[in-house]
């Protein structure tokens, strides 16, 4: 049976699907990929972008990280392309229990998805690091050199995971529970090469496990059915009843 006729036989037959993905699921909305030939990676700056995404230099160099996190990392005119309306169809017919992405953008919630947990965080949240007080991607947007709040003047910080930084322990422990007990767990648009979020598909106990990325990944060999291709391209051909 072709890849992709297989896929949708095994789409067809669970109502315990769980998808993860990375940065290739957004790249189809204009969202640079990181590490791509075109990403965020190959572009020159004053510093390399891991180090500016770090949580050292985000305290240290407040202004240098915001002007890049403004220009680079806030993507607000971005919209769903066809990967992310067709999982929020999955998840309305039933099908998908849940999303589990590496992005930060909010596209899936934005075309529909409701179970989205986000290991990375989100642009679309920020908090004042004195009062706790939340803020809008827009406030972010707007603001000169250091955000700051306008309840106590505290520094804003975006609720996005640095480097440097740990993954919310309570989100990864969701993404196990839906990951350990899903009948087909779909991986799309990511080079599962970041750690410790790669490592989530040890715990997937059943043997549908599903790669579609656009270049071989260092877990082909335990995939059970792997799809070279766009995301987008590859889940837009299966039909929702």
């Amino acid at each position: 049976m072709e890849p992709l006729e297989q896929l949708k036989k095994w789409v067809q037959e669970s109502t315990n699907i769980v998808f993860f993905g990375g940065a290739g699921v957004s790249t189809e909305s204009g969202i640079p990929d990181f590490r791509s030939v075109d990403g965020l990676y190959h572009q020159q700056y004053d510093y390399p972008p891991e180090t500016i995404l770090s949580h050292t230099f985000y305290v240290k160099n407040k202004p240098e990280f915001y002007r890049f996190y403004r220009d680079k990392m806030i993507c607000l005119g971005a919209k769903p392309n066809a990967a992310h309306k067709k999982l929020a169809q999955l998840e309305q017919a039933g099908k998908l229990k849940a999303v589990i992405t590496q992005n930060i953008d909010g596209l899936h919630q934005a075309a529909g998805s409701k179970e989205v947990l986000e290991l990375h965080g989100s642009v679309h949240r920020n908090y004042c690091r004195k009062c706790g007080h939340m803020f809008p991607a827009d406030y972010i947007l707007k603001s000169k050199d250091t955000p700051l709040c306008d309840e106590c003047g505290g520094d804003i910080k975006p609720d996005v995971v640095l480097y440097e930084e740990g993954l919310d322990t309570a989100t990864m422990q969701k993404a196990i529970f839906y990951i350990s007990g899903a009948d087909v767990l779909i991986v799309g648009g990511t080079s599962l090469a970041v750690y410790p979020a790669a490592g989530l598909i040890d715990y997937y106990r059943g043997n549908r496990l599903v790669l579609i990325n656009k270049t071989a990944t260092p877990m082909d060999s335990r995939a059970d059915l792997k799809i070279e291709g766009k995301i987008g391209e590859v889940l837009s051909q299966i039909e929702v009843s």
